[in-house]
């Protein structure tokens, strides 16, 4: 009976409108620099009003699966990472397209995303409930290691030079700082500037620091070409369609992201982002090719794009569960669920179990549907590499200030745009790295709150002791020191070998 119902729900016409809009939807908003997943759910929810639970809510989770992976087409074509979950995969796949690889970027990119979509889903259908019961013994103690966890990365992101990564990260966590301080009640950093009180937004800051610091590279590629100095790009060439033996080579890596994202997204507060740099950082430690990391390697775009896709399930799971969204974005589809009567917990899989299974298998169609569509239009979206840039960096050039000042409608997040736009010039060109900053914007107030926090909760004990009295604290801790020590242990490891 209720799979006949679930069935009858899924096939209304209804139902295949909203996951066809959604589908589509996404991956034009994730193409535009700075439109996130969360900002297009809020603009749908109240086109969904009149829409049937089922159909509102498959429609939600299909632009929230397709997104992501939206943002992952501009980012590897012209370093303009669409959504900060794309950010990572911007690194090695913009210099695989200055290589003449961008197609094959483009190709692996799609099945890695919907690989590690399809994963996440099946993970949402399967596992939700016992998983959703861990996300719940997370608290402050666990989000402030999660974040020094995080941060070990910065050292794999550091490309060649260590120190000037390090200092980049750094900078990153102080520029996380700026901001009002919650705990204590005063600004920090301000300098009388209001608008800093509420902190240096994040998406205006990824979009400067990766996509206006790019158009300046390329404004110079073009002065130099006046000069008389080549500057070229090679031919686009190949096939989309990754070979089989690909694909079969990187099941390893697609399964450890993938499983990377849903641990990551069934957390609340880290996000795709997050998912992404570990997942590129654990690539990384497993890879054989280490050092063409950053130069253009695929193993870095299967990572990211199926960690950060599989992060988007991964976030659902709490919030049909236990009320407790994993992302900004799983927060709007949180208040999209509510409006239409369906409210968090077992409920939804008693008494609405015919509409909510509907929903999950919808979200799986969608995962599969996006990668269709990856397919169709990314031949013709890799000819934007071929562009002229005179043509071309105009163009980022306005599509960076509107994703900027989309976000909060606000001219000061704009001139924050350009600010970390002329930072990472002149960053690039002294050979600073701009994602150990970017990483530690993202983790350095997540570290700060979860500490303050642990603080207070302490309250006589000691932190460490506090700290050791809580097991995933300790399990946390491990995983810190392995991954600090990895390094030195495959290294040591390697010497032995060569001699």
């Amino acid at each position: 009976m209720i799979a006949s119902e679930i069935l009858a729900n899924l096939l209304s016409f209804q139902t295949l409108m909203g996951l066809l809009i959604g589908v589509v939807g996404g991956i034009c908003i994730g193409v535009l620099p700075g439109l996130t997943a969360a900002m297009g759910i809020a603009l749908l929810i109240p086109f969904s009003f009149g829409m049937e639970p089922t159909a509102a809510m498959v429609m939600l989770t299909s632009l929230f699966a397709s997104a992501i992976k939206g943002g992952s087409f501009l980012a590897i074509l012209l370093c303009v990472p669409g959504t900060p979950a794309s950010a990572a995969t911007a690194i090695d796949g913009y210099e695989l397209t200055k290589q003449g690889k961008g197609l094959q970027a483009v190709g692996v990119s799609i099945v890695a995303s919907m690989a590690g979509g399809t994963l996440s889903a099946l993970a949402l259908l399967l596992i939700a409930p016992p998983l959703a019961r861990v996300s719940i013994m997370f608290n402050a103690p666990e989000f402030f290691l999660i974040a020094i966890f995080g941060l070990t990365i910065i050292g794999s992101l550091a490309s060649d030079n260590m120190l000037k990564g390090l200092l980049s990260g750094a900078v990153g966590i102080c520029i996380g700082f700026v901001g009002f301080d919650i705990l204590v009640g005063v600004p920090r950093f301000t300098y009388g500037i209001i608008h800093l009180e509420s902190g240096i937004g994040l998406i205006p800051a990824l979009i400067g620091l990766f996509s206006l610091s790019q158009v300046l590279i390329q404004a110079e590629a073009i002065a130099s070409v006046r000069r008389g100095e080549k500057v070229t790009l090679p031919p686009i060439a190949g096939k989309i369609v990754p070979p089989v033996k690909d694909v079969i080579a990187a099941i390893p890596n697609l399964v450890r992201s993938s499983v990377i994202g849903v641990i990551v997204g069934i957390i609340p507060g880290p996000g795709g982002d997050v998912g992404g740099w570990i997942s590129y950082n654990e690539a990384k430690r497993w890879s054989k090719k280490k050092e063409q990391f950053g130069k253009g390697n695929m193993e870095a775009i299967w990572a990211v794009e199926s960690a950060n896709n599989s992060v988007a399930g991964g976030s659902i799971i709490p919030t049909i569960t236990l009320g407790i969204p994993g992302s900004a974005a799983a927060a709007v589809l949180l208040g999209g669920m509510m409006v239409h009567g369906l409210i968090p917990g077992h409920t939804l899989f008693t008494v609405h179990a015919a509409t909510t299974y509907a929903i999950l298998i919808g979200f799986l169609a969608a995962n599969i549907l996006m990668g269709v569509f990856g397919f169709l239009i990314g031949k013709q979206l890799v000819k934007l590499a071929t562009a002229p840039i005179g043509i071309l960096a105009p163009v980022i050039v306005v599509l960076s200030v509107i994703g900027a000042y989309a976000i909060n409608l606000s001219f000061f997040d704009a001139c924050v745009m350009v600010f970390f736009g002329l930072v990472g010039y002149f960053m690039r060109k002294t050979g600073f790295a701009t994602a150990p900053m970017v990483l530690g914007i993202i983790l350095g107030p997540m570290a700060e709150m979860g500490f303050s926090r642990a603080l207070l909760m302490a309250l006589d004990t000691p932190i460490l002791i506090y700290y050791l009295t809580r097991p995933i604290c300790v399990i946390l801790i491990l995983l810190i020191i392995l991954s600090l020590l990895t390094p030195l242990l495959l290294r040591r490891l390697q010497e032995k070998m060569q001699k």
